[in-house]
This record gives structure tokens, sequence and C-alpha cells, in this order.
């Protein structure tokens, strides 16, 4: 890698970083319910391990390292320390001494052979180079029987929060195709069969698939959730950025009067539909 192309990577990671330590506590409150949710369906209980992989902020590892009490353990790992970081000070404040954080590739994970009871991935997986790889790492450090639940985004249409930008832009301008399901992206998974495929290969067998609607960033009025987006940045944003200034503003118009339309009493949200789906690490397996 090119010096020039460290440091933009740097700067990227640097900017995603501050955008999370932002909306951390927005994003964690609207979206408890599936945090809690993917616990249950793990059967994360008291003096449980559990591996959440991606953790990114603390989610689901902080609430997993609650319920799994002081006899129990909590690992997270993520490629960026930044956003490990913003974990580790949220443990701190909620007084957690049974959970920790290392900056680890899941691609690679070297965390000992049948270490933990579940494992939780939540909005990571689909992004991962090589998921079948992760897949295989996972299993091998889950006991047999242990749970694995995955939380990855269905298809663009049910999915706003990641969709209508692109949606109202295309009226505008060219934009490009979505990645393909062999690609990292938000969309990798949006087929069930896709995932389900993967775990098969690695060891798994599929216990349940379920969908829920969540809620991803709030804010009192269009403007705001516009703002949400142009900070989380993406090739969207960037694309919109290139239009002359009047389709800009016309963009930005529609965009807005989108955004409104989704307004339910003195609050506006946008988010979408995930699907969690359990696995359960099968002892002859391939992992």
């Amino acid at each position: 890698m090119s010096d020039t192309s460290r440091e933009q990577q740097e700067d990227s990671r640097a900017r995603m970083v501050e955008f999370w330590r932002r909306h951390d506590a927005m994003e964690a409150r609207l979206s408890r319910p599936l945090t809690e949710r993917m616990l249950d369906l793990a059967r994360v209980s008291p003096r449980m391990h559990v591996l959440d992989v991606a953790c990114g902020r603390g989610e689901p590892a902080v609430p997993a390292a609650h319920r799994v009490g002081p006899q129990g353990r909590v690992l997270g790992i993520d490629l960026v320390d930044g956003v490990l970081e913003i974990a580790r000070e949220r443990a701190r404040r909620e007084g957690l001494e049974n959970i920790s954080f290392q900056v680890a590739d899941a691609e690679a994970l070297q965390v000992g052979a049948r270490t933990f009871d579940a494992a939780t991935v939540r909005w990571g997986l689909m992004y991962m180079r090589a998921p079948e790889r992760a897949l295989a790492s996972i299993h091998r450090a889950l006991k047999p029987d242990g749970a694995l639940v995955i939380a990855s985004w269905v298809e663009p249409a049910r999915v706003p929060w990641a969709s209508l930008a692109r949606q109202t832009l295309e009226r505008y301008r060219e934009v490009p195709p979505l990645p393909r399901a062999d690609e990292p992206g938000v969309f990798r998974h949006a087929d069930p069969a896709v995932l389900e495929t993967a775990l098969t290969r690695t060891g798994f067998s599929v216990v349940a698939s379920e969908e829920w609607d969540v809620p991803v960033v709030e804010a009192s009025d269009a403007h705001g959730l516009l703002t949400w987006i142009r900070q989380l940045g993406g090739p969207i944003v960037k694309l919109a950025g290139e239009l002359p200034e009047p389709q800009q503003r016309a963009w930005e118009a529609e965009f807005l009067s989108e955004l409104e339309r989704r307004r339910t009493g003195d609050t506006l949200s946008l988010g979408g539909v995930t699907r969690l789906t359990l696995g359960t690490a099968l002892a002859g397996g391939v992992g």
C-alpha cells in the first residue's frame, strides 16, 4: 500500500470513529431491542463466555457482559481500535470488569478452540473480504452446539437508511450498481440463501431466521437525517456532491421531502429491516 493510500485509509477510519462517537448513544438506544433479541436467540445467560465479532462500539458485547455476570466473560473484537476505545469507555462507565476488547481479524481469529458458548455478529459479516473464513474461525472458537447469531440487512427496498439516497439520486445522474452478493457491502446477505449456504459450508446448522424493523437514526426534522447521511459518507454522498449546484439543490429538496414523509409524531426516523439468523456449531463440522 502506498503512503498516500495508507493516509487516506487512516483519515477515513478517523472520520468513521468520530462519526460513531457522536452518534453512539442514539444508535445504541434505537437498536437496543434488536441487541436484546440477538442475546435471547443465543440464550446468553450467567457464567457464559461470549464472543462478539466486529463489535465496533460494543454492540452487543456490552449488553452481553451484563447478562453473563461476574462469573462470565465477553470478548469483543474489531479491526479498528478507535471504535473499540468507544466500547472500552462505555464498559468502564457501566462498571463492567468481565469484558475485554482487542483488535483482531475475524478471518484469522486466534482465541483458542472451543472457548466460547455463544457468538454474535451484528452488521459486520457482510463487509468482510471472505465471510466463510470468518465463519470457520468462529466455528473453531465455539464449543460444540454453541450458538451463533448474525444480524444482516435484507433487500434494498426495505432498508431505506442505505437505499433512499441512492434511489432519489438515480433521478439526477447515473449511479453505479450495488456490489454483487460475492462482494463486501450492506446487502451482501440480503438473500438468506447466501448466508445460510455459507453457514452450512463452515460447520453450522441453521436453526432459525426472523426479521426485525430497526430504526438506525432519528431527528426532529428531515435536515437532521440528511446531516447524518452526509456525515456517514460513502459513494452516494460523494456522487451527489459532484452534481452541478442547481441539481444538487433539486436532489436535496426531493430527498428531504422523501424523508419528511416518514414522520411519526415529533420525530423522524430512518432504518430498515434486519434479518437475524441463528446457527448452531456442529461438533463434527468443517470449522
